[in-house]
């Protein structure tokens, strides 16, 4: 299902919605471009939120751009757990809806 030769299809996304698409795209340029936060740890971010929403697109787009930032193993594998860490910290606050 998750084959990376799907992203040649955002092209047509493109085409069939170029308005939406297109702000889309410049909303993503903005968020991931170098500001307050270096672009670097915005990639750490990007990585650590797809880790989480275990999305295999984003995983592979954004290890790449984030070893183009500069980014090493070790602060890969460092988001790898704070991501790991939030996840089971949702699942410890949202099982105490369950208790009475």
């Amino acid at each position: 299902m998750y084959d990376m030769a799907n992203l040649k299809k955002v092209k047509t996304l493109k085409e069939l919605a170029p308005e939406g698409m297109a702000a889309y795209l410049a909303f993503d340029a903005a968020a991931m471009k170098d500001g307050a936060i270096p672009k670097k740890y915005k990639e750490l971010i990007a990585l650590a939120v797809a880790f989480t929403t275990q999305c295999p697109y984003c995983i592979e787009v954004h290890a790449k751009a984030a070893r183009q930032a500069g980014c090493t193993d070790a602060e890969i594998a460092e988001a790898t757990v704070v991501a790991a860490a939030l996840r089971a910290g949702g699942a410890i606050t949202h099982g105490t809806h369950a208790i009475g």
